[in-house]
């Protein structure tokens, strides 16, 4: 289905979704002659790579984020929207925000993903996962609450658990918070507090496959092995988790069948793309993939309608090797000033070859002056890895002010260890889904054993 345009009309372009993808489709169109429309329920851009940092304490939510209408005050064909799109009418090209329709001559989804707990979605609560602001937040009251809850417990079963951190995903996000709790237990917060060593703290790493960062090089995620272990991370590969209930987190790793007790269980393993693919599978009739991600055309649009573009971790683009690409930052960013770059192209009379991603590398932060990174034709740890990993990260950043601000923090925790944003916020005690059974959470039945943290 093509797109039909009454003569002197600007071209309107609907972007839903202001993440990676979005953001930069936008940017790229900023100031030439179309219209733009930006609908977000967030009136702010977030830095998702970042958002281990708030987590843990090193960073603030502020501090990773960009208001929208401050991105693209200067950008006079821009318009930004609060507000969430509910349905999607193709035919008479319009987008439903409540009661609100708007007009598209170009429609861009690039609503990206949500976590996945593979059917199990009363795990959630249990296990939060790492996707917004409000979820940092609560991992951070939880990762937080867990050491105070420590410091005035005198049962040792109990305090075990309350100092057993279980980390269910052996990719960048599970790595990286598991390295950063790893430096606060062990360095950070060991001279905090009086009644309980927070040095006794035991940090688990559960992963599905045969080794951890699966998607960098077999000598990289080696060596990201390594330094977990060497921070005092227990990883374990090859495990699936079957349960979490009760506090106690059940999985299976070959025949055997383990159990290990924790109040602070967090996932990091799974993504489904968000209801936005259902909605145009179910208007468009788009095929989705299993994960809910919507299989795209070559040019990243979708089957049947050459004006409707998926964009970012929403979309499966399968057709460079083969293999849907990673729903990483660079991935949406390049879609996105691909899909601008074709609609400033089309109004032109003319068109693009098919999409094309530059794989400019992967990476990951360890700890402290410990990281991996994977360019292809360059391999970097250590030191010389960190810095690498910095710079990258601050360059993506948004702002400007936003950099300053993150490279003061960053230099600060450096020279002094400390964290600043360890703020508890949210819920007034600790409170967990489940409590511990007074009877010994570590008791094992004849086809289970407790793993050994």
């Amino acid at each position: 289905m093509g797109v039909s345009l009454e003569k002197n009309r600007p071209h309107e372009v609907v972007i839903v979704g202001g993440g990676f993808g979005g953001l930069y489709t936008a940017k790229a169109l900023a100031n030439t002659n179309v219209n733009v429309t930006l609908i977000d329920k967030r009136n702010f851009h977030l830095f998702q790579p970042l958002l281990y940092q708030v987590a843990t304490g090193t960073l603030s939510p502020a501090d990773i984020s960009a208001p929208l209408r401050s991105v693209f005050s200067k950008s006079k064909n821009t318009k930004v929207l609060l507000g969430e799109v509910s349905d999607i009418d193709p035919k008479t090209q319009q987008v439903v925000m409540g009661d609100q329709s708007i007009s598209y001559d170009t429609l861009i989804v690039a609503t990206g993903a949500n976590h996945s707990y593979f059917g199990k979605d009363n795990w959630q609560e249990l296990a939060p996962g790492l996707k917004t602001v409000e979820d940092a937040i609560e991992m951070r009251r939880r990762i937080f609450m867990a050491f105070e809850a420590a410091e005035k417990e005198t049962d040792l079963e109990k305090r075990r658990a309350l100092l057993t951190f279980v980390i269910v995903g052996g990719g960048p996000t599970g790595v990286e918070l598991a390295g950063a709790i790893a430096e606060l237990a062990y360095q950070t917060l060991k001279e905090d507090f009086r009644n309980v060593d927070t040095s006794e703290a035991k940090i688990l790493l559960l992963q599905g496959g045969n080794r951890i960062l699966p998607h960098i090089s077999p000598e990289l995620s080696e060596e990201a092995t390594s330094a977990l272990q060497k921070l005092g991370v227990v990883i374990q590969t090859q495990t699936r988790v079957t349960n979490i209930e009760n506090d106690i987190v059940t999985f299976k790793k070959g025949d055997e069948v383990q159990e290990v007790a924790s109040k602070t269980i967090l996932w990091a393993a799974g993504v489904q793309g968000s209801p936005m693919g259902r909605i145009l599978a179910e208007r468009t009739g788009v095929e989705c993939d299993r994960s809910g991600r919507v299989i795209v055309e070559p040019d990243l649009s979708i089957k049947g309608y050459n004006n409707i573009f998926v964009i970012g971790d929403l979309a499966n683009f399968s057709h460079q090797n083969g293999s849907p690409l990673p729903g990483v930052a660079p991935v949406a960013k390049q879609e996105g000033e691909y899909v601008a770059r074709l609609i400033k192209l089309r109004l032109q009379g003319s068109t693009l070859s098919q999409f094309s991603y530059n794989d400019v590398g992967s990476l990951a932060m360890i700890g402290q002056n410990l990281a991996v990174v994977d360019l292809g034709f360059l391999k970097l740890t250590g030191f010389l890895a960190w810095v690498f990993w910095l710079v990258i990260h601050i360059y993506f950043l948004i702002e400007f002010d936003t950099k300053l601000v993150v490279v003061f923090q960053w230099a600060w925790n450096y020279i002094t260890r400390n964290r600043r944003s360890r703020l508890i916020t949210g819920k007034e005690a600790f409170v967990s889904p489940q409590t511990i059974n007074d009877s010994n959470p570590y008791k094992a039945t004849e086809t289970r054993r407790t793993v050994n943290v």
